[in-house]
């Protein structure tokens, strides 16, 4: 499960295997046992949330928009 970065405590990653075919690029969000999932293309969005409350999601839905061309840098050197 390649980490791309942390942030606030959070760990935003991916598994290595993303599924066969592989899924459309994605960043996982992790904290104290409860995980989100963000599709970064065609739009930024909520794929699903296991547990945040509405604010921290926001929260976390804008570090991923800031974060997007990082994310997706790592998710192509990882699976290129």
């Amino acid at each position: 499960m390649p980490t791309v970065f942390r942030e606030r405590g959070f760990r935003f990653f991916f598994y290595s295997n993303e599924g066969s075919p592989r899924e459309q690029e994605h960043v996982h969000v992790e904290k104290d046992g409860l995980e989100a999932k963000f599709w970064l293309e065609p739009e930024i969005q909520v794929a699903y949330n296991d547990g945040y409350d509405s604010r921290t999601l926001r929260k976390l839905l804008e570090i991923v928009v800031a974060n997007r061309d990082r994310i997706m840098r790592a998710w192509d050197e990882f699976f290129g």
